[in-house]
């Protein structure tokens, strides 16, 4: 068996979901949210299930769907992509991820990695045969180190891979962050993995700004979103990538052998969601915003510190001051002894240096919030 996988330990949230229905806890580790989805979209994809086609659609996806990304994000990001040749969709943005890595990695290659970062990127980038070279960002801003940033980059590096927003920090990188890795990217000729799956989820008047559409990226970024992320859609599993002409040919290859296509009537209905109005947008993101401050405020009236969230379905508590030294046993004690569920961020570190944040998802009705604060009361002033 290959030791990528039979080394993987369980992963963390499936640990603490287990641990969750065990004590019949409130979940908030999980990243799902209450909410069904928006009615409009999901009654689309239930006619195009019943009176449309039901047969292998196209390898790259419905033309619709393509038509609909690029011109979905020439609206909100300002990008120009051809549906033809620079628009793929897949089942989901892991499998974007996975197509892309093993598409554009050789053995030996080295492959810049961010943590905190989604557990699924390192066991990828060591199966596709790469050589994996993490950058550690640092709470509670999570900014990049350019000196960090240069003992990670030399002449073997191929590929980056970017999360931004970035989960589960819940930052966006700012703009001189953004400039800066553009600058090691065109400098080291090295390709951009972009999970941008969170880019419709930002909060506070922030706009995403594609790494793709700095000076020097759009022929070497590979784009990735996700309909699950923007309508709440999180079982769906339907994702896009965009790149150069070049690069798509590279990736669709990939992407011909992994899941091949995508369930049709799901692509009729996302590419429906994606012309929806500004507004709708805009009401989706104020919405989590609400949710967001109902929880932060509650925690802060408990005794928590709560990190800034500026994006995601996520923010963090710093559990240091309270005199916890290992955030997997806070946790562990959080859903055994008081019925709430949370991440420990330490396991999207692969050394685990950072021990002193716990994730909680915010994107649930206001009943489950606070019925979480609720049996939160007290830990903050003791042992979990």
């Amino acid at each position: 068996m290959n030791p990528v996988f039979t080394t993987l330990p369980t992963t963390v949230f499936e640990t603490m979901s287990r641990l969750a229905r065990t004590h019949d806890a409130v979940n908030l580790g999980q990243g799902f949210p209450d909410d069904p989805g928006p009615a409009d979209v999901r009654e689309c994809g239930a006619r195009a299930l019943l009176d449309g086609w039901n047969q292998y659609p196209p390898m790259m996806g419905l033309p619709s769907l393509r038509e609909a990304v690029a011109a979905h994000y020439a609206r909100h990001q300002g990008l120009a992509l051809d549906p033809e040749t620079e628009v793929m969709v897949t089942s989901g943005a892991t499998e974007a991820l996975a197509g892309a890595l093993l598409a554009l990695i050789e053995p030996g290659d080295e492959v810049v990695l961010f943590a905190p970062m989604y557990d699924a990127y390192l066991p990828l980038v060591q199966r596709a045969g790469g050589v994996p070279r993490i950058v550690a960002l640092q709470p509670p801003a999570f900014r990049l180190d350019e000196a960090a940033l240069a003992a990670a980059f030399g002449p073997r590096t191929r590929v980056l891979v970017l999360n931004n927003p970035l989960n589960p920090s819940a930052t966006l990188f700012a703009p001189d962050d953004l400039a800066l890795l553009a600058r090691y990217c065109t400098r080291f000729d090295v390709t951009a993995i972009c999970d941008e799956v969170w880019e419709h989820v930002v909060f506070d008047g922030a706009r995403h700004q594609p790494l793709m559409a700095l000076p020097g990226m759009r022929e070497r970024t590979v784009k990735i979103g996700s309909a699950g992320k923007i309508f709440s859609l999180t079982g769906w599993k339907v994702g896009f990538v965009m790149a150069d002409a070049q690069l798509m040919r590279v990736l669709a290859k990939a992407h011909q052998f992994l899941t091949f296509t995508t369930p049709p009537n799901l692509q009729d209905a996302v590419a429906y969601g994606l012309a929806k109005p500004d507004v709708w947008f805009e009401a989706m993101r104020a919405g989590y915003a609400a949710s967001r401050d109902r929880l932060a405020s509650g925690l802060r009236d408990l005794g928590f510190r709560v990190l800034p969230a500026q994006a995601t379905w996520f923010l963090n508590i710093d559990i240091a001051g309270l005199g916890h030294a290992d955030d997997v046993a806070f946790c562990e004690a959080l859903v055994s002894r008081h019925g709430v569920a949370a991440i420990p961020v330490s396991a999207f570190y692969p050394d685990g240096s950072v021990r002193s944040l716990v994730r909680l998802c915010f994107a649930k009705v206001d009943a489950t919030l606070d019925t979480a604060l609720e049996r939160m009361r007290g830990v903050a002033g003791g042992a979990a």
